[in-house]
Order: C-alpha cells, then structure tokens, then sequence
C-alpha cells in the first residue's frame, strides 16, 4: 500500500515536473497533478488492456511503437477528464507528454528506490 501512494505522489511530481517543460502540458497547481496521476492510473488499469488487445495487429506491425499512442491517448482522456490539466498543442502534447512522463518517473522512482 505505501508502495502505491508513493508511486502516485512520484507520478503527480512528474506531472508538475512536465507542465514545466515547453512541450504544451498544463497543471494548474499540485492537486490536480494529484488528480491526474490518480486518472492515468485508473485509465491504464482499466482503458489499456481493452485498447491493446484490439489494436494488437498495430502493435506487432510496428514492433511495439504503437504502445506509443496508445499512451497518448491515455494521456489525451486524462487531460479531457481533469480539469486544470490541459493540452496546448493536442495529440502532440499527448505523445511528448506521455513520453516524457514515463522517463521522469523512472528517473525519479529510480532515485527513491534506495528509500523504500
């Protein structure tokens, strides 16, 4: 269970983390990355599993990348979802945000590793 709250909150500084960067990702303030971080868990426990097994054949046609877009897409709804969580630049936003959120989540979660 801390184990968990501790993902979260990485994942939320991750996303304030992000909103910094010039990429067009928006948060207005630290509870709605709270709330974001919250809606892409549930979104990825629940929407990815569905998406990937009907689009499959793009997923071995391209080797994996289309694992890509389906990030964005994710990331896409829980920014349609979250006020105060917005895109600038739309699908592009999408895909540069949820890039950059799986590498500074690895590289933050990588850091606290020795902590937990």
């Amino acid at each position: 269970m801390i184990g968990l709250i501790i993902t979260w909150l990485v994942t939320a500084i991750s996303f304030l983390v992000i909103s910094k960067l010039p990429i067009g990702v928006q948060i207005d303030n630290f509870g709605k990355a709270l709330i974001s971080a919250a809606v892409v868990g549930i979104l990825n426990a629940l929407l990815l599993p569905i998406l990937t097994f009907f689009t499959f054949p793009f997923i071995l046609l391209t080797l994996g990348l289309f694992f890509f877009i389906l990030n964005a897409v994710i990331f896409g709804l829980a920014a349609i979802l979250v006020p105060g969580f917005s895109l600038k630049y739309g699908f592009w936003s999408a895909l540069i945000g949820s890039i950059s959120l799986a590498i500074i989540n690895s590289i933050l979660l990588r850091l606290i590793a020795p902590f937990t």
